[in-house]
């Protein structure tokens, strides 16, 4: 798993939108800090949560020229109904092929609800450079970020 300091895994998958345009991480480095907010999957309480959390946050995060960025192994169609739902402001990637989701080594299983092979909920914020600058990993996939700390990481990214 990439730890801070190292330089963040560039990836593409498509946007979850209804344009379902492709989208490419080197196209978004070296315009401000970019925050990348694995979640598990759309529609779930705790995602559904964090996105809000996110979202509630859109003019801070916009104010530090920060670009925020949901990932999850969700069908763009999945993610672009959810964006529409909770009135998100950010885009939302879909990573079926889990090229981000193995570059983050973030995968993980949950057997209870019959969910494999999807992103734990992470967060890690790349600097202008490219370079991780902030990461945090759910111990447990329930648990929400400290946005306190992602707030303040930006600010330093």
């Amino acid at each position: 798993m990439p730890t801070t300091e190292d330089t963040a895994p560039t990836f593409t998958a498509t946007v979850g939108t209804s344009d379902h345009e492709s989208f490419n991480l080197e196209n978004h480095l070296g315009d401000g800090p970019v925050v990348l907010a694995f979640f598990p999957g759309a529609f779930t309480p705790p995602c559904t949560n964090e996105m809000v959390a996110l979202q509630e946050r859109h003019e801070q995060f916009k104010d530090a020229g920060v670009t925020v960025l949901g990932v999850s192994a969700d069908s763009p169609f999945s993610q672009g109904a959810f964006r529409e739902k909770h009135g998100l402001e950010f885009d939302l990637v879909s990573d079926m092929a889990r090229e981000a989701i193995d570059a983050y080594d973030v995968e993980t299983d949950i057997p209870d609800l019959g969910l494999y092979g999807i992103a734990n909920r992470a967060v890690f914020v790349l600097d202008e450079e490219g370079t991780i600058s902030y990461r945090w990993v759910a111990d447990d996939p329930t648990n929400e970020p400290p946005y306190d700390d992602l707030l303040e990481a930006v600010g330093s990214a």
